[in-house]
């Protein structure tokens, strides 16, 4: 019988392959240091996972598209697929594929953002190390791990985590492509591109001038191949990206859902004019001749809460009012305002930590405006504590490699990574972030490259001596010095923090000047403890934030802000700069916030602006009912709710909706809860033109709908982020349903009491919007 020996050398590689083990040109620390790294991200990105709350506008769609594979594939935010997302669906097909497999539950929506953060740290660690060596690698995954935005990022079911995994995977098959002018691996990174453009839409073609540039100047091939190359990649990637939206639009219009965020139910319009032109509004840029919803036109908006806020019961809403860019509105004061346009108060932003406040009419305090605003406190706070040790090592990085052969890798990695976080930082400064901070999750990226690339560069020039020795000591200095300036802006937030900050760059820098006045021995380590002392100066405050996921009244804003951060906002999220105390059933995340009444004691969580004439407890019910969490943002539906849908659904008989209401947050409750067939008016911006009056009656007509709810916006029927108004064609729908429609009594369904918002804050005299039921027959 034959044996089978197993040599040393084979056993040896066998182990040196164990995934715990380092690979043979790298420090036997390198592979177990990446491990640690590993699980402490998955550890942060999950803490708290199981008390996570719904994202509201989009877990309503995730929810729709666990219904059918049709809404599935076409992103629809309702089961009855009559309309889709404001979005690509991209995004949502994981966590939809995660609600199918493991049960719809706001942790199942998470998921795969955790699983896609994991996976970015680790190819983010594959390009650093193949460009910059394993030390620079580390580094660079320390620095992305302690980033704030990175660490809410990919604990909030939003777009940005698959478009920043995309990105990340196109470099690193560009890097692969560019080493040995391969063209198979640039295609890759084209289809890379592609996918992330089903997530994040235009904002994926923002990485080509990086990608290209890289490619066509550092490939070893000539420059005709090159440029065959780069254009055979971008036919894929532009196949890639318009796939979707081409598929939608060969599909007959009566045979799929109508494209949110559009006058002229075109995917391209959505894709172009309402989430891309409309970002740019700020600068005197319509997309009103797209045919998308425009923001110059005063409604809606491609971000999500750029236009209005609002809290609605189910067809109520309590808004406040502003332009797109949150740098246009109808008042100046500070605070909330309702649909009758009274001030609730002012947020409280005066807390521990506060950094910064909130300005009623859509203007928003933290620096989230204007060109400057990448240096405000609210997202320097949360992705900018590297700004100078990535400007220093981008900088140093291209001119300390000047002369070198044209295929240099290393000045090849600087070119891809500065020339990436100087495209994003260009587009955010001039486009509208308006309280989105998880859009920073794609400038942290470059930042953390820069970083770790930069830390080794400026060491081994430091080691050498000369003039250079000096640029790390500078980097090191005016880094802490931006850190312990930004933590200031936070004064009642960790107060110690900001002066630590200092001392620890102060004792680095005297350390590595030092080490260059003392004899070689001495001089050695005296310069490693100056090292590590200058890297605690630039991580620490950065940890410091990312540390308060731990902490439940900072976890999160559902914005992806991580600790205190400026007011926040969008779909489902308003969040005061890191106070603790004082919760509000207002976020769609896990943080909820208090702010305060106008009589500076009560809050919205007070209900003060609003009344419950009978004293049931119904109204306090309908306040969650909306598209901003609250009481049912864990996805429950409340007493007055439940009776609603028992009543309407008893009596629906064939009709294919249970009733329909005036905007997509009166509908949302019951899709998250139970995936009722409920037709919301108006789309996102509650200025889409679907259905038309003779849709709606149309609908009416052939018994597809029965019952409609109306009322809590103040003038009746319109959406939740647009003009109070809404539409003409929603105004109009209101109209014929009060005319012709029997209304339900509140009675006849067991509520006590109809949700009242009172316009003027419940003072003597002003007119109350009611929400009502109605019954609507056909031939009326």
């Amino acid at each position: 019988m034959a044996t089978t020996v197993l040599r040393p050398t084979a056993s040896l590689r066998i182990m040196r392959h164990a995934p715990w083990r380092s690979p043979a040109d790298q420090p036997g620390y390198a592979r177990p240091t990446l491990l640690v790294i590993t699980v402490l991200a998955a550890v942060l990105y999950t803490w708290g996972i199981e008390h996570s709350q719904y994202h509201t506008f989009y877990a309503t769609a995730a929810r729709s598209m666990t219904e059918s594979w049709k809404a599935f594939f076409y992103g629809s935010f309702d089961p009855g697929n009559s309309i889709t997302l404001d979005k690509l669906p991209g995004f949502l097909w994981p966590q939809a594929l995660s609600a199918r497999l493991f049960g719809f539950h706001p942790w199942a929506l998470v998921l795969p953002q955790v699983l896609e953060g994991v996976a970015g740290l680790l190819v983010l660690h594959r390009v650093v190390n193949r460009w910059a060596g394993a030390h620079a690698a580390l580094i660079a995954d320390a620095a992305f791990l302690v980033t704030p935005v990175a660490v809410g990022l990919f604990r909030t079911a939003v777009e940005d985590p698959a478009f920043t995994l995309c990105v990340l995977l196109a470099a690193e098959a560009t890097q692969r492509a560019a080493v040995h002018g391969r063209l198979r691996p640039l295609v890759a990174a084209g289809v890379w591109v592609g996918v992330g453009f089903q997530a994040k839409m235009l904002e994926a073609w923002a990485v080509l001038p990086a990608l290209a540039l890289v490619y066509l100047v550092s490939a070893p091939v000539t420059l005709r191949k090159r440029l065959a190359h780069l254009a055979l990649s971008a036919v894929v990637m532009t196949a890639v990206s318009a796939s979707w939206m081409l598929a939608v639009t060969l599909v007959p219009a009566k045979d799929r859902p109508y494209v949110d965020g559009t006058t002229n139910n075109s995917a391209f319009s959505m894709v172009v004019g309402y989430n891309f032109l409309n970002r740019f509004s700020s600068l005197g840029i319509s997309a009103a001749s797209t045919g998308s919803v425009s923001a110059t036109q005063g409604g809606g908006a491609g971000g999500h809460g750029q236009a209005s806020l609002s809290i609605a019961g189910a067809g109520g809403a309590v808004s406040h009012r502003g332009g797109f860019d949150g740098s246009t509105g109808a008042s100046g004061a500070q605070g909330v305002r309702n649909s009758g346009g009274r001030a609730l108060g002012p947020a409280a932003g005066s807390g521990p930590g506060a950094g910064s406040g909130f300005r009623a009419g859509g203007g928003w305090g933290g620096g989230q405006n204007g060109w400057s605003k990448m240096f405000g406190a609210s997202l320097a706070s949360q992705t900018g504590w590297l700004y100078p040790m990535g400007a220093f090592a981008c900088v140093c990085g291209l001119l300390w490699r000047r002369g070198k052969p044209r295929t240099d890798r290393s000045r090849a990695g600087f070119v891809l990574w500065g020339t990436w976080l100087a495209t994003y930082f260009l587009v955010f400064s001039a486009g509208s972030v308006g309280g989105h901070t998880y859009y920073m999750g794609v400038i942290a990226v470059p930042l953390a490259a820069l970083t770790g690339a930069g830390v080794v560069l400026l060491w081994r020039a430091y080691r050498a001596g000369g003039p250079r020795a000096w640029a790390l000591p500078g980097a090191v200095a005016a880094t802490a010095a931006w850190s312990a300036y930004v933590a200031d802006r936070f004064p009642s937030f960790l107060p110690w923090l900001a002066p630590v900050v200092g001392l620890l760059g102060l004792a680095a820098v005297v350390l590595l000047v030092l080490a260059r006045t003392v004899r070689a021995a001495s001089g050695g380590r005296l310069a490693l403890v100056g090292l590590v002392v200058s890297l605690v100066a630039m991580l620490i405050a950065p940890s410091a934030w990312a540390a308060q996921v731990l902490r439940p009244s900072y976890r999160d804003s559902g914005m992806g802000a991580v600790g205190p951060s400026g007011m926040t906002r969008g779909h489902g999220s308003v969040r005061s700069a890191g106070r603790p105390g004082g919760r509000v059933s207002w976020a769609g995340g896990t943080e909820r916030r208090r702010v305060a009444g106008t009589d500076g004691a009560r809050g919205l969580g007070d209900l003060g602006d609003f009344s419950d004439p009978a004293g049931t407890g119904d109204f306090a019910d309908a306040v969650g009912s909306g598209g901003f969490g609250g009481p049912n943002a864990d996805g429950q539906l409340t007493a007055s709710q439940r009776k609603l849908l028992a009543y309407t659904s008893a009596r629906r008989g064939s009709a294919t909706y249970v009733f329909a209401t005036a905007s997509w947050s009166g509908a949302a409750p019951y899709i998250l809860a139970t995936g009722a067939h409920v037709l919301p008016l108006g789309g996102f911006s509650g200025r889409v033109p679907f259905p038309s009056t003779a849709q709606f009656r149309q609908l009416v007509d052939s018994g597809k709908l029965k019952y409609v709810v109306l009322g809590g916006t103040g003038r009746g029927g319109g959406g939740m982020f647009g003009e109070a108004g809404g539409t003409a064609a929603g105004a109009q729908i209101t109209a014929w349903v009060q005319s012709s429609c029997r209304r339900i009594p509140n009675a006849a369904y067991g509520v006590a009491s109809s949700f009242i918002s009172s316009p003027a804050g419940g003072r003597s005299g002003a007119r109350a919007t009611e929400q009502a039921l109605y019954q609507c027959r056909p031939g009326r």
